[in-house]
């Protein structure tokens, strides 16, 4: 019994000061910045100093780790929370909300990012040793972790491989290699094994996210995304809402909104080129649906945006 709790307290002081460290590391890459795409591929730094409003936006299949802060998505209905002591997971592309839960200037919320190569998955996955356990039949498409110690420390060895850019293109792989590995072996991997199980239900409807993200701005006829992903229509739509907590048409609406938002703040496109842009035959329900989803008309919306004033939207992490 003794022993037991002695490496559950070890284990724990293991954690923290992986955590620690982490933090430290992220910290003395950002300096003052608060986004930073990194040389090491798919990787990339965030900063932030104060809690953020609820955000819009689409997760990328991905790891997002938190080291210090706490940050928090709603997925649907479902919430997720993850800090210090858990990250989370992304097997496909998902429009969600997001937010910075805790941050302070004397302790920012940090993460660190990485975008997750699916090919490299099924590659681990191949391996007779590797065992994962079954994703719940109802479980999305996103899921939280536990920081273990080895997991904390292959996420410091990643972020160490900016102070020797060298050894990035021999290392940076086989240490997310070890990293996604680690991702597998616990439960929030299930889901990820299951996306990237060829002819599993989860793949087959990942191949129909796929082509809603590549061509969000088409007609979405769902006879024809079905063919597509080899499931009967009322199957994909089983499916696709477990693992996206939306339909497919709701999932393609969500998708050009943001999209259309994106547009008009950065490349400066006024709300009826933003419609048609993304699909949209009429600028009248682009108003309509825009102002439902965004909570304000589409001009009125970017301009309170890119005021001076305006409170730092949650961007830039996994999206």
């Amino acid at each position: 019994m003794r022993n037991t709790k002695e490496k559950a307290a070890l284990k724990v002081n293991k954690t923290r000061g992986f955590q620690a460290e982490l933090a430290q590391k992220i910290a003395s890459f950002m300096g003052k910045e608060e986004n930073r795409t990194t040389e090491i591929p798919g990787v990339s730094l965030h900063r932030r100093t104060a809690p953020t409003p609820p955000c819009r936006m689409t997760y990328h299949p991905g790891i997002i780790v938190v080291p210090q802060g706490s940050k928090r998505v709603n997925l649907g209905r479902t919430s997720f929370i993850y800090d210090e002591s858990h990250f989370v997971v992304t097997a496909v592309d998902l429009p969600i909300v997001s937010w910075v839960a805790e941050a302070t200037e004397q302790v920012p919320c940090l993460a660190l990012s990485i975008k997750l190569d699916i090919s490299m998955v099924r590659e681990l996955l191949s391996r007779e040793e590797i065992h994962v356990a079954e994703a719940p039949s109802d479980s999305p498409a996103m899921s939280i972790g536990e920081t273990t110690p080895e997991f904390l420390n292959a996420c410091c060895r990643l972020v160490d491989l900016l102070q020797t850019p060298q050894d990035i293109p021999f290392l940076s792989g086989l240490i997310q290699r070890e990293i996604i590995y680690r991702v597998l072996r616990g439960r929030a991997g299930a889901r990820l094994r299951a996306v990237a199980t060829l002819g599993d239900q989860s793949h087959r409807v990942a191949k129909a996210i796929a082509w809603i993200t590549a061509n969000y701005a088409k007609p979405l006829h769902v006879e024809e995304l079905a063919q597509i992903a080899g499931m009967g229509v009322s199957t994909l739509h089983h499916h696709f809402r477990m693992l996206t907590a939306m339909s497919p048409l709701q999932y393609q609406k969500q998708l050009r909104l943001q999209s259309a938002r994106t547009l008009m703040m950065n490349k400066g496109f006024d709300a009826s080129s933003a419609a048609f842009e993304v699909g949209y035959e009429s600028a009248t329900q682009f108003n309509r649906e825009y102002s439902r989803f965004f909570g304000q008309p589409p001009m009125r919306d970017v301009r309170a945006l890119l005021s001076p004033g305006a409170p730092k939207l949650e961007l830039g992490v996994a999206s």
